[in-house]
């Protein structure tokens, strides 16, 4: 296992950096048309063929890729930073606060927030720029996200506020916020760690199921949800199968970070 998780890490940092330096690597601009080569083949000037636009697809892939990978961490934080509020100020507090809190996490549980965030998504106005939706997306994946990260915050928080160390730091005099800072919020860092990693791989696929949809990343910012959209021309996928080079990579990724992230939950 141990050996499994090497390499999903090598695959990892290989694709990270590969679309961080999306610059350097690419050989074109993600919306830059070759308009005499629309929709060609596999070749030694476009490596991934072109699109019906005769936009470069391996650029696109490699700049796809730096969207989701920068974006989705940033989702996962604003998520945890969020549950770390509602959820472990909650069980530690105790009381009405944490009744109420996790009543809200309940009704966030029980909604199908993946619809909700379509339904969103989909009344933004068309023209919606791309950098501006790029962020309205991956803000609501993380506005949206935090409610099963809060419970399992909630309930560490509950079980360190009734150790004895602090039953102990309480005897001597601390008292409120300096107690959860010194005591409680150092002992909740792993578990917040943990969900980070967690959610990275989760708001990856649900971007893609977005951009499945057409509700992702506005053109002409691509995304790896956004390129999914190619294959849905099953009858061209039989003749042209460098279409499935998104799913491959994203795949490639979300099983990476899944074989990675038990050594993250132990460190």
């Amino acid at each position: 296992m141990r050996y499994a998780r090497a390499g999903a890490l090598a695959v990892l940092l290989f694709i990270c950096i590969s679309c961080l330096f999306a610059g350097l690597i690419a050989p074109a601009g993600y919306e830059t048309q070759y308009r005499d080569s629309p929709d060609v083949a596999p070749s030694h000037r476009f490596l991934l063929g072109t699109d019906e636009l005769g936009r470069d697809r391996f650029s696109r892939l490699l700049y796809g890729g730096r969207v989701s990978l920068i974006l989705a961490p940033t989702a996962a934080l604003i998520s945890v930073l969020l549950a770390a509020f509602i959820g472990g100020v909650s069980g530690y507090v105790g009381g009405w606060l944490e009744k109420f809190a996790m009543t809200l996490t309940d009704l966030f549980l029980s909604l199908p927030w993946l619809f909700l965030l379509i339904t969103v998504r989909a009344a933004m106005p068309l023209n919606t720029s791309p950098q501006v939706s790029m962020l309205i997306t991956f803000s609501l994946l993380g506005i949206l996200g935090w409610a099963a990260t809060a419970r399992v915050l909630a309930s560490a928080a509950r079980d360190i506020r009734r150790s004895d160390y602090v039953l102990q730091a309480e005897a001597a005099g601390m008292r409120g916020w300096r107690l959860f800072a010194v005591y409680v919020l150092p002992n909740l860092k792993q578990i917040l760690l943990a969900q980070f990693w967690v959610s990275i791989p989760i708001f990856i696929i649900a971007e893609a199921n977005l951009g499945l949809l057409g509700l992702g990343v506005s053109e002409p910012m691509p995304s790896w949800g956004g390129m999914l959209r190619e294959l849905e021309n099953f009858s061209a996928l039989h003749d042209e199968p460098w279409r499935f080079a998104s799913l491959i990579v994203l795949l490639l990724a979300v099983s990476a970070f899944q074989i990675v992230l038990p050594q993250k939950e132990n460190a």
